[in-house]
C-alpha cells in the first residue's frame, strides 16, 4: 500500500500488540462521481451504489493489500444485532456475504469488517491477540444489542472478561450533525445506562442531536469494557475525505477491519 494512502487512513490505537486495526477514508480509491475515492460497497450486496463494478473490484484489492496478508470478510448488513463467527479454514467465497452485522474471529489470517458510511464502527480485542471482532453499530443496531451481543460472542469465545477487551470507535456522523426524532431518542433513554447528556435540543420541536460515539462507549462501560479510544472523527463534516449517506445519500462505503498479526 503506497505511504500517501495510509497516512490518510484512521488506524486503530490502544490495542493489543498483537492486533491491528483501521478504517479506510476515500484516499487511495479508483471510484469516480458520487463514489469517489474507495469505495469497498461489495458489488454482489442489494441496493448498490452507481458504481463501476470494475472500480470496487479494484478498492477492494487496494484494501485487502494493506492487511498484511489477513483477509478481508464483508457482511450484509441489515441494521441488525447479529453477530458471526470466521474461521480461517472455512471463509465465506468470494461475493458471499454473510448476514450479520458484526463478526468475530479467533483465528489469524481473517480481518473482521464492517462497511460504514455514517454508522459507527467499533472494533473489539480480547487481550493477547487471542480474538477480535468488528462492530456495525447504526443507532438501530446499537439500541437493539449488537455491541452486547459481539462482546459476549467474542468474550466467550477467547475465553475472556469484558474488562479485559480493547475497543477502538472509528469515524461516525458525529453529535453537531446527527439530527434524530423523539422515537430515537426514547429507544436509548428506556435503558438504565444512557444518559440524557447524550442528546441535545436542535430548537425544533421534537428533534435532537445525538452523541452516537457517545452512546456508544455508555453501552461499552455498562458491559464492562474499559479500555476505550477513538470515535472523533465526524463523517458528516469533512467531505473529501469521508462517505457521508445522511450528507450524499448516494455515496460509497468506508471499510473498518481488525485481524491478528
Amino acid at each position: 500500500m503506497p505511504s500517501e494512502w495510509s497516512r490518510d487512513w484512521l488506524h486503530a490505537e490502544g490495542l493489543p500488540e498483537q492486533v491491528r486495526g483501521l478504517m479506510a477514508t476515500r484516499a487511495g480509491g479508483v471510484s469516480q462521481g458520487a463514489c469517489q475515492g474507495l469505495n469497498l460497497r461489495p458489488v454482489e450486496l442489494p441496493r448498490a451504489t452507481e458504481d463501476d463494478p470494475a472500480h470496487i473490484r479494484e478498492n477492494q484489492r487496494r484494501f485487502a493489500a494493506a492487511l498484511g496478508g489477513a483477509v478481508p470478510v464483508y457482511l450484509n448488513q441489515v441494521h441488525g444485532a447479529d453477530a458471526v463467527r470466521l474461521h480461517r479454514d472455512r471463509l465465506p467465497a468470494p461475493g458471499d456475504c454473510p448476514v450479520a452485522d458484526a463478526s468475530l474471529t479467533t483465528d489469524r489470517g481473517v480481518a473482521c469488517t464492517v462497511l460504514v458510511a455514517d454508522c459507527l464502527p467499533v472494533l473489539l480485542a480480547a487481550p493477547e491477540g487471542s480474538g477480535v471482532a468488528a462492530a456495525h453499530a447504526g443507532w438501530r443496531g446499537l439500541a437493539g444489542g449488537v455491541l452486547e451481543r459481539t462482546v459476549a460472542a467474542l468474550c466467550e469465545a477467547a475465553g475472556c472478561e469484558p474488562a479485559e477487551l480493547s475497543a477502538w470507535l472509528g469515524a461516525c456522523i458525529g453529535p453537531e450533525r446527527f439530527e434524530v426524532g423523539d422515537e430515537v431518542r426514547a429507544a436509548f433513554l428506556d435503558r438504565p445506562q444512557h444518559s440524557t447528556q447524550r442528546f441535545r435540543a436542535t430548537g425544533t420541536s421534537g428533534k435532537w442531536w445525538a452523541d452516537l460515539p457517545g452512546l456508544a462507549r455508555e453501552r461499552l462501560g455498562h458491559l464492562g469494557v474499559r479500555q476505550l479510544s477513538g470515535g472523533q472523527w465526524c463523517t458528516v463534516s469533512d467531505p473529501s475525505r469521508f462517505f457521508s449517506f445522511r450528507r450524499d445519500r448516494d455515496t460509497g462505503r468506508h471499510a473498518a477491519a481488525i485481524w491478528i498479526v
